[in-house]
């Protein structure tokens, strides 16, 4: 049966507000994502805090650069005992191949178009090919040379399914159990990620900005079973 795995997302300006977070998900979540905004305030304190609570850490700094430069980045990760990183598809094969040739990695995940996107914005970044394909021309990108899973919206995710078959891991952001008016553009409910196969999914404010962050979870977890 297909199981679909929660990723905490440590969206906190302090070490101590994610020290708080995890201990109120203590026992029901153990993959953390530490991304840019805890990362420049605590550094890899935040990573060591996850892992002495016995946690996975996702590590969600969307690396894109020139290849050598990337490649040293995910090094560097690797040596902090990171489950995974992220880097942009967009920033090209070499760049994805370089950092896969590593002889000791992280899982690389790829990000494909952000879910703060809409068709408009897209367009306006300069890419004219449309979400759809250019979520699946970027899957692809990375799946030839050597990403172990793509980002990317919820709303895509069953027909990378459906193209790529078994080929694909799938991560997935912009998850809200309900309509929330924010800048996630193109979200769906846990339940529709699981649905479309999402192999993780990554929620932040959603249990960060609730009243009982451990019951948001657990709600959470209740609509992936």
């Amino acid at each position: 049966m297909h199981k679909t795995e929660l990723i905490a997302a440590l969206d906190t300006d302090t070490l101590k507000a994610a020290e708080n977070l995890i201990d109120r998900l203590e026992g029901s979540v153990k993959y953390f994502k530490v991304g840019s905004v805890l990362f420049t305030a605590a550094g890899p304190a935040a990573v060591d805090l996850v892992h002495r609570r016995g946690g996975k850490v996702f590590l969600d700094l969307k690396f894109h650069d020139i290849p050598n430069t990337v490649k040293g980045a995910v090094r560097h990760a690797a040596a902090m005992g990171v489950y995974s990183v992220s880097l942009h598809l967009s920033g090209g094969a070499d760049m994805v191949k370089a950092c896969a040739d590593l002889e000791k990695r992280p899982k690389l995940w790829g990000i494909t178009v952000l879910t703060s996107f809409d068709e408009y914005g897209l367009f306006r970044s300069g890419f004219r090919c449309g979400i759809d394909k250019t979520v699946r021309q970027l899957a692809a990108l990375g799946l030839d040379n050597g990403a172990d899973g793509v980002v990317c919206s919820p709303l895509e995710a069953e027909r990378l399914k459906k193209f790529f078959g078994g080929r694909i891991k799938l991560v997935t952001p912009g998850i809200r159990p309900e309509a929330r008016g924010d800048d996630q553009k193109r979200a769906v409910t846990p339940a529709a990620a699981r649905a479309a196969g999402a192999d993780y999914i990554v929620v932040g404010r959603p249990i960060t900005a609730a009243p009982d962050p451990a019951a948001a979870a657990a709600e959470i977890l209740e609509a992936l079973k």
